[in-house]
């Protein structure tokens, strides 16, 4: 995947069931999360429902890795040029290695780690010559806004600019909670940080994926045993969005056209 270095390539769903979990986001997103794949390891591709480009994967959580601490999460992988040369950029700039770096056959070069305020991500160098279109500003189906809550915003900004040229070019202010500050990855902005709220959930990566209906997707959040946390609620840029939580408590985020775009 030959996409820029420090843009967003594939997301991925950890849970301990699957099944539930596809029928879940089948209905409130519009995807076709496929079949298990023959053979021991139960991971699934994540079709947007739009064409048949693929969005990222759901990863069943074994008893091992929950004996060892797994639990249901959203995760992406960030693309970068050469995974070991990033694993020491990241340890250099306070971060930590979770899974070290691993070759996947067809796939790509993998690792697993964390910012210094322990928030989990992959890096990944993709076999594939082409570009990965899981994340899309505008896609539908697709990832279109990457969110880190976090303890400590300036550090975490200075981290993941030291390790993957990230720039911080505009922001908006929040009152008490302070500034929500957009990331930019070489001329794109895929998302924005912020301060963790202490009364909200852990502090982790939230992803946004788009869907055709906003109102329609809450009616099915709460329909499928979710529970919406805000919205529908307008942004910036006209979209309206909800925050919400999966039957296993995986927090995620919906965005679809606001009321102007659907006239």
């Amino acid at each position: 995947m030959p996409n820029p270095e420090g843009t967003p390539i594939w997301y991925e769903l950890m849970t301990t069931d699957p099944e539930a979990s596809k029928a879940f986001y089948d209905d409130v997103i519009g995807w076709t999360v496929q079949d298990k794949p023959a053979g021991d390891m139960d991971y699934r591709m994540i079709d947007s429902g739009n064409g048949g480009d693929l969005v990222g994967g759901v990863m069943r959580l074994t008893e091992q890795m929950t004996a060892g601490g797994g639990r249901p999460t959203w995760l992406f992988y960030i693309g970068v040029d050469d995974v070991d040369a990033s694993v020491g950029k990241i340890e250099a700039a306070g971060g930590s290695v979770l899974m070290p770096a691993w070759d996947i056959p067809d796939v790509g070069r993998i690792a697993m780690v964390a910012d210094p305020q322990g928030i989990p991500f992959y890096i990944m160098r993709g076999a594939s010559g082409e570009n990965s279109t899981a994340w899309d500003r505008m896609g539908m189906g697709k990832c279109n806004w990457n969110e880190l809550a976090t303890p400590d915003q300036a550090g975490a900004n200075a981290f993941y600019a030291t390790v993957f040229g990230w720039t911080y070019p505009d922001r908006m202010p929040m009152g008490e909670m302070g500034d929500y500050v957009f990331v930019q990855a070489g001329d794109q902005t895929i998302g924005a940080t912020m301060t963790a709220p202490a009364d909200g959930p852990p502090p982790a990566w939230r992803f946004y994926f788009r869907a055709p209906d906003i109102e329609a997707a809450a009616a099915k959040v709460s329909k499928n045993g979710g529970t919406v946390h805000a919205g529908p609620m307008e942004v910036p840029g006209g979209d309206r969005i909800i925050v919400a939580s999966d039957p296993h408590g995986v927090m995620f985020g919906v965005v679809g056209p606001g009321q102007q775009q659907d006239r």
